[in-house]
């Protein structure tokens, strides 16, 4: 056995201790204790670093059953071997014993020789068990870096594509940061209400927000002469705009890879029903009410508020009260009341750009 690793030896009698302390003298650090609770301040000093204990039974203060009870209370129970070294061998006793995490039960009067090769062949299968944790913690550490450098470079594509799209249209880049960041304090206030339907999760929250991003992808497939025309469009050049929804959706169906992420699922109703409204008179679908996935219809609401706040090829931008105006009175098509009631809640951060 390699290095000084430190057992612990408790037991009320000075000469049972003087026995096992002789028998693991050469070997490792020695500590002992008289009764079960000065064992376990032992234990649970972890500068002691205590790598075995030899644990009798029957003792004053704290006896050894008490001891293990109190480990296991600790949460040290699976990380220390416990052996008990007992002359009490009734099948109570041992039952109680192994049922409280103890290692192995060995008979007093001992003999050295056995006790040694027992109790050191356990002591190795742990110090190689905690080598392998702490090999698959480094590993596990470098897949989550890893993971979290591949969600990175995934969120910067998405956003690198999808502020070019919005560039062909005259838009700024902050545009798509506008709509990530609008989606995610809408969903945070809808989850606040309580409601059963918006208990959205962290991590669904931050999926959501950057699948809203992509919510034009579709426009990609729309001309330029109508994407930046500075006036109305006629209503054949609409209903070739309205095009980007189904466009968008057939987009993201080129990458079967991803059909069974979230965020894929996400992405693909938000670009598609970002432009159906709580009556049914949005499009491409005349979805209505809850027809329409929440996170498309939050979308939605955020898309209206940054068209209207901000400056675009056929309109000048709007202050947000007006904005916030046109929204409730129903000039910008019906929306969930919850969104509406979203809406106000959340007009102070919206007006001060602190979202």
């Amino acid at each position: 056995m390699s290095g000084r690793e430190t057992i612990l030896i408790v037991d009320d009698m000075e000469i049972n201790r003087a026995v096992l302390c002789e028998t693991f003298k050469d070997s490792c650090r020695i500590m002992e204790a008289e009764n079960g609770k000065q064992a376990l301040e032992y234990v649970l000093n972890p500068a002691n670093r205590i790598s075995a204990v030899l644990l009798d039974i029957v003792m004053p203060v704290m006896d050894g059953f008490e001891f293990l009870e109190m480990l296991h209370k600790s949460g040290l129970a699976g990380e220390i071997p416990v052996f008990l070294i007992t002359a009490d061998t009734s099948d109570a006793s041992m039952r109680r014993g192994y049922n409280l995490g103890v290692m192995d039960i060995i008979e007093k009067p001992i003999v050295p020789y056995f006790v040694k090769k027992r109790v050191e062949s356990v002591m190795e299968l742990f110090r190689a068990r905690r080598k392998l944790n702490r090999k698959v913690q480094v590993q596990s550490d470098q897949i989550r870096q890893q993971e979290r450098e591949i969600l990175e470079l995934n969120q910067a594509i998405i956003e690198t594509l999808s502020t070019a799209i919005e560039f062909r249209s005259g838009e700024s880049g902050s545009h798509v940061k506008r709509i990530r960041r609008l989606t995610g304090l809408f969903l945070e206030e809808l989850k606040r209400t309580g409601k059963s339907d918006y208990q959205f999760t962290d991590e669904q929250i931050e999926e959501i927000s950057l699948a809203a991003i992509m919510h034009d992808v579709g426009k990609i497939s729309i001309s330029d002469a109508i994407l930046n025309k500075p006036g109305k469009l006629t209503s054949e050049e609409f209903e070739i705009m309205k095009t980007h929804t189904v466009k968008g959706s057939e987009i993201l169906e080129l990458i079967p890879q991803y059909k069974e992420k979230d965020l894929y699922h996400y992405a693909y109703e938000i670009c598609r029903y970002h432009h159906e409204r709580w009556d049914g008179k949005g499009y491409p679908d005349h979805l209505k009410g809850d027809e329409i996935p929440i996170w498309a219809q939050v979308v939605s609401i955020a898309d209206v508020v940054d068209a209207l706040t901000n400056k675009r090829v056929y309109k000048p931008a709007i202050p947000f009260d007006e904005a916030a105006a046109m929204i409730r009175d129903g000039q910008c098509g019906c929306f969930n009341p919850d969104l509406l009631e979203a809406l106000d809640n959340c007009s102070d951060k919206i007006r001060s750009g602190n979202y």
